[in-house]
């Protein structure tokens, strides 16, 4: 199951990651931002969900295409 996780940062913005779970444990998260704005949170927000929406027809553990380095 994946869902979206929305925290605050130390510096104040807020972080959006999505979340996978096996059972009541965490197995795997993927960083989208952090941001600042209500603008960007938006942003980051439809992003989040884009991933998990392309993560259902697709291998669920595939972390290669969301490494941005």
């Amino acid at each position: 199951m994946a869902y979206i996780r929305k925290f605050k940062t130390t510096s104040g913005a807020t972080g959006v990651q999505v979340c996978y779970k096996e059972g009541n444990r965490v197995v795997k998260t993927v960083h989208v931002g952090s941001a600042s704005s209500d603008k960007a949170l938006a942003r980051l927000l439809r992003e989040a969900q884009g991933i998990i929406d392309q993560e259902k027809g697709e291998e669920l553990f595939n972390l290669k295409k969301y490494n941005k380095k």
